[in-house]
C-alpha cells in the first residue's frame, strides 16, 4: 500500500494536470485526481468525478476519503470575461465556496492528513492592477485588494489552529504546459495562431505589445515544486515564489517559439486575438481535418479563454510594467529546480504535436 496518498483537485486543469502525472511517477505516492472531466492518460492515477460547487456531492466523495494524506488544491473557476472576472466579488466566492466544499468533509474524514498545498499567483501582489514591487517577495505586506486568494488563504489558515496537518501556498509565475480548454494556458493559444499563419505560408508575427520583462514556470517545475513542498518540514506553513529560474521578453523569445513550430518569426503585428481567432474557427477545424489531429476542431473547446489570456500576457493594447518575482526563499529551504524558458517553451510544443494536438512541426 502506498505511504502517501495525495488528492489532487483541479486534476485536468494546466496544474493539477502537471501534479497528478508527476506524483503518479513517484514510488509509494498513490493519486486520486479529482474534476469534472476525466481525462485517459495517466494509468497510474484513479479519478473521480465531482463539481466541487455542489457541496452534497462533495460530502458523498470527500467524506469517505478516510486514507488521504496530502491534499493538493488546484481547482479553480473562472468567469467567460476572463480579466474582468478576477475582480467579480462572485467569482471570488464561488472559489472559497469550492475550496470549502471540498475541505471540510475531507478534514473530517481524513484523520491522517499531514499537508495542504495551495495555488495563488502574481495577482497575490496585485500584477493585475498595475506595476508591482521589484521583485515582489513573500514577505511584502498583503496587497490591500480584494482577492479569492485572500479568502482561500484566510480559511485555510483558521482551519489549520491546533490542527497535525499543515499547508505551503505556492505562487507561480505565469504557468506553461498541457491543458486542452483552460482558460490560462498560451500553448494551445500561440500553436492555434501559428498554424493559421503557417497554413497560409506567413511568418509567425509578434501580436502582442511593448516589450516588457517577465517570467514563468514549467508546469512540470511546479509539480515538482508541490512535491519538496509536501514534503520537506521547513515549508509547513510558509509561502513561496516559484519561477523557471531566468527572465525573459516575449519578443526575444519568439523566434525560439517560432522555431518550435517550424516557422520563422516575422513582423510585429499587433492584434487582439481574442477578437480575431474566433473569425478563423472554420480555418482551424479544416487543419485539423487535413492533418488528423487528436485536438478538438471546435477552436473554442481546445482554447477556453485562453486568447484573452495571452492578449493580457503579451501587453496588447498596454503599457505592462515588469512582472518579476524572487525565488530566494524557496532556494534557502531546499528548492533549487531550473529550467531555461526558451527550452521550456520547445518541450511543450514538441509534447503538443507528439499527442498530434498541434501540426507537425
Amino acid at each position: 500500500m502506498a505511504r502517501n496518498r495525495i488528492l489532487v483537485a483541479g486534476a485536468t486543469g494546466l496544474v493539477g494536470y502537471a501534479a497528478v502525472r508527476h506524483f503518479s511517477s513517484l514510488p509509494d505516492w498513490e493519486v486520486i485526481g479529482v474534476s469534472r472531466r476525466i481525462p485517459a492518460d495517466v494509468p497510474n492515477a484513479r479519478f473521480v468525478s465531482v463539481d466541487l460547487t455542489d457541496a452534497a456531492r462533495c460530502a458523498e466523495v470527500f467524506g469517505a476519503m478516510h486514507d488521504v494524506t496530502h491534499l493538493a488544491y488546484a481547482a479553480l473557476y473562472e468567469k467567460p470575461n476572463l480579466i474582468q472576472g478576477w475582480r467579480d466579488r462572485d467569482q471570488m466566492e464561488t472559489n472559497r465556496t469550492m475550496l470549502r466544499n471540498l475541505f471540510e468533509p475531507l478534514s473530517a474524514a481524513a484523520k491522517n492528513l499531514r499537508h495542504v498545498t495551495l495555488l495563488q499567483g502574481t495577482k497575490a501582489y496585485g500584477a493585475h492592477l498595475g506595476p508591482i514591487p521589484i521583485p515582489a517577495r513573500e514577505r511584502n505586506p498583503r496587497h490591500q485588494h480584494e482577492n479569492f486568494y485572500w479568502l482561500q488563504e484566510d480559511y485555510l489558515r483558521a482551519k489549520q489552529a491546533g490542527q497535525r496537518w499543515n499547508w505551503t501556498i505556492l505562487r507561480p509565475q505565469l504557468v506553461v504546459g498541457e491543458a486542452i480548454g483552460g482558460n490560462l494556458n498560451v500553448i494551445p493559444a500561440i500553436g492555434v495562431y501559428a498554424a493559421l499563419l503557417k497554413e497560409a505560408g506567413q511568418p509567425l508575427a509578434f501580436p502582442g505589445g511593448k516589450p516588457f520583462v517577465f517570467e514563468a514556470v514549467d508546469a512540470d517545475l511546479l509539480a515538482r515544486a508541490m512535491q519538496w513542498a509536501a514534503t520537506e518540514p521547513r515549508c509547513a506553513n510558509e509561502i513561496f515564489n516559484i519561477a523557471n529560474g531566468d527572465v525573459f521578453v516575449w519578443k526575444d523569445v519568439w523566434p525560439a517559439i517560432a522555431d518550435a513550430l517550424g516557422m520563422k518569426p516575422g513582423p510585429d503585428i499587433p492584434m487582439r486575438l481574442q477578437v480575431e481567432m474566433p473569425k478563423r474557427a472554420a480555418e482551424w477545424a479544416a487543419i485539423v481535418a487535413k492533418y488528423r489531429l487528436a485536438a478538438p476542431a471546435d477552436m473554442n473547446a481546445f482554447v477556453g479563454e485562453s486568447f484573452e489570456f495571452a492578449d493580457s500576457v503579451f501587453a496588447f493594447g498596454a503599457d505592462a510594467a515588469p512582472v518579476i518575482v524572487s525565488t530566494i526563499k524557496a532556494r534557502q529551504y531546499g528548492f533549487h529546480d531550473c529550467i531555461d524558458t526558451e527550452d521550456m517553451f520547445h518541450k511543450w510544443f514538441a509534447r503538443m504535436q507528439e499527442k498530434r494536438l498541434l501540426p507537425p512541426r
